[in-house]
Formats: C-alpha cells, sequence, structure tokens
C-alpha cells in the first residue's frame, strides 16, 4: 500500500497519530487527511474516471435538507419542506476495476482498521449490492449538492479532481440530534435564508475527508468553470449483507 498511501503523512497504523484524528473528528465534525493518495495512485484514478465518465449516470432532484417526504402539516416554504437542488454525474462500484487504487484501498484491511478506530466502530463491510460500495461523483459546471443531513452517521469521500472554481464543501457542526428526534427548524431556515454563518472545508485533490453528515447540515456549492469536480464516495456499512434499496438505487443509479 505504501505505492498508494502518503505513509510518511499519514501512518494508519500508529496509535498516536489514530488518537489526534479521532480527536479531531469528534472537535470539527470533520477531518481532512491532506495529500492522502500518492501522486501517480491519484493520476490513475484522474485517468479512469476521466475515460468512464460516459457511463455516468446523471440525475437533478428537489428535495428537503431532512430528504424526507413532504410533510402536508407545514406550508410548502417551511424548513421542513422547503426544496434545494442537487445535480450529479454517478459511476457505480461495478464498474470500477479490480486492479483501480480505488478499489485497493477500500478492500484494505489496514484502511478499514483505522477507519474502525477514528469512527468508533467495530467493524466495516461493503454494500451487499454491486452498484453502492464505491462511487465516483462528477459534477461540471454549474452542478451542486444541496443543503442536507445524512441518513447515515459518516461519510468517506476523496476528492479526485478539483474545479477551477465553486464546488466548495460548507457546512454547519451539529444542527440538530436526529437520535433525539430534533430538527430544528428555526436553525435549518437560518442556514437557508443565509442568515447564519457556514464554516468552509479547504480541500485539495488526493484529500481524504471522514465528515459526520447526520447532524451536521452540508451542501457543495455549484461548481464553476471548466473542469469538472470529481469525488470518490466509499461507502461502509457496520453490518453485514445491507444493500441500498431498490428505489434507492434507481433514484440515485438509473439501474439495478
Amino acid at each position: 500500500m505504501s505505492a498508494l498511501i502518503r505513509f510518511d503523512l499519514h501512518p494508519l497504523a500508529d496509535a498516536d497519530w489514530r488518537r489526534h484524528c479521532r480527536q479531531q473528528l469528534e472537535q470539527h465534525g470533520a477531518l481532512v487527511l491532506r495529500q492522502f493518495l500518492q501522486p501517480a495512485a491519484l493520476q490513475a484514478i484522474v485517468a479512469d474516471g476521466l475515460a468512464q465518465r460516459h457511463l455516468a449516470y446523471h440525475t437533478v432532484s428537489k428535495h428537503n435538507v431532512y430528504l424526507l417526504k413532504p410533510d402536508e402539516a407545514y406550508r410548502a416554504d417551511h424548513p421542513r419542506n422547503r426544496d434545494v437542488i442537487s445535480t450529479k454525474g454517478c459511476i457505480t462500484d461495478d464498474v470500477i476495476a479490480a486492479e483501480s487504487p480505488l478499489r485497493q484501498l477500500y478492500n484494505d484491511e489496514l484502511f478499514k482498521r483505522f477507519l474502525c478506530d477514528v469512527l468508533d466502530e467495530d467493524a466495516l463491510y461493503p454494500y451487499a449490492d454491486p452498484l453502492s460500495s464505491i462511487n465516483l461523483h462528477y459534477a461540471p459546471d454549474g452542478q451542486e449538492l444541496g443543503w442536507h443531513f445524512d441518513n447515515s452517521s459518516f461519510a468517506i469521500t476523496l476528492l479526485v479532481q478539483k474545479p477551477r472554481g465553486g464546488g466548495v464543501f460548507e457546512y454547519v457542526k451539529d444542527l440538530r440530534d436526529a437520535d433525539a428526534g430534533e430538527m430544528n427548524y428555526d436553525g435549518v431556515a437560518a442556514v437557508l435564508d443565509q442568515r447564519q454563518p457556514v464554516e468552509a472545508l479547504e480541500i485539495d485533490a488526493g484529500d481524504l475527508v471522514l465528515f459526520r453528515g447526520r447532524n451536521s447540515l452540508h451542501r457543495v456549492t455549484p461548481t464553476e468553470g471548466d473542469v469538472t469536480r470529481m469525488l470518490a464516495v466509499l461507502a461502509y456499512n457496520t453490518q453485514p449483507g445491507i444493500a441500498l434499496s431498490e428505489t434507492a438505487r434507481m433514484t440515485f443509479y438509473g439501474r439495478l
């Protein structure tokens, strides 16, 4: 894995370094591991992504920040129901080659043990369906990811190609407590109406990001310019045998 990961910067097996990473994630809700990949590995992922871009499934969707069906008890312009827009193209796990650096990273046992330690999970498992474990997302000029909370407690992403402008990851840490059933409509409205200051992560190509998005509202601003933003999503489950629902797969990928 030394041909893939910058172990000189990120000693995954070191207990003290892992502890530092865990503390950073707990404190900020996000952990950015800069220059995580070796340059040659990143270049290979970029080349594969550009070659396979024609296979991407593109979607334009309107959704509320909770990713829930509208609630008729509230007005359409209420924070519970207010629509935002997400636009993206995506290639799926079954397109990612066995020899791809993304596949090697995803399956590596040391990498998974590091993630478990930092995320405080016992084990991580791939999705049981053939599409969802590794995804590569494309956001050309004007495309964005609207404000939302995640359904899962953590997300692991790798920026593959940075656009010339835009494509900024913004978030507000711990805006709600999902486990307590908290919605925080006033806080969400303040973000949507641009009355609430937000944090922005400075992320460059080759940076790995761990993010807790279930309680932290977040978005990616529209890409600007002629360089497409490419982002790899490494999706794991904390239990074996779990597949993304057929409805979700048809929505996100256009096939089963």
